[in-house]
């Protein structure tokens, strides 16, 4: 009994470890109409929108829910009732792991720049920090970099 009850919750805690996802930040550039992406263009910035990015949980507060629910679940009971108690425990510490893991990260602005090139094309850029840049700057694009003239 105590193997199905092992092999209950470390399917358990694999299931829930599996449905996690976990993503990278990549902030690229998005291109409405690009020249040649070597040229310098230049141009003014016409918007500068700011974005929240959601913090995504990495799967590690629930496998740690998990087993601390697992063990806790495992102290009750006798028997079949043990055994669904682990399981039950492993099952409610994961998802109380995953809250508490979602509720501690922190979300991130991210700036979406647009840029409108003397040619008439436009551009988006996605950035943490624009330090001084405002709408109506001078700007300078070289290889997805945005200077301020």
């Amino acid at each position: 009994m105590k193997i199905f009850t092992l092999i209950l919750s470390l399917f358990c805690v694999l299931s829930l470890a599996a449905c996690s996802s976990h993503s990278s930040r990549s902030h690229e550039v998005r291109t409405v109409y690009t020249e040649p992406r070597n040229a310098e263009k230049y141009g003014r910035v016409t918007d500068i929108e700011v974005m929240t990015l959601e913090s995504r949980p990495s799967g590690g507060g629930a496998v740690l829910g998990a087993v601390i629910g697992g063990v806790l679940g495992h102290q009750v009971g006798k028997g079949t009732g043990r055994d669904l108690a682990t399981g039950a425990g492993a099952i409610g510490g994961a998802v109380a792991g995953n809250s508490v893991e979602k509720r501690n990260g922190r979300d991130t602005d991210i700036y979406r720049i647009t840029v409108r090139f003397e040619n008439g094309s436009r551009q988006q850029f996605d950035y943490e920090e624009i330090n001084d840049l405002r709408v109506g700057d001078r700007v300078k694009v070289e290889g997805g970099q945005i200077e301020r003239l």
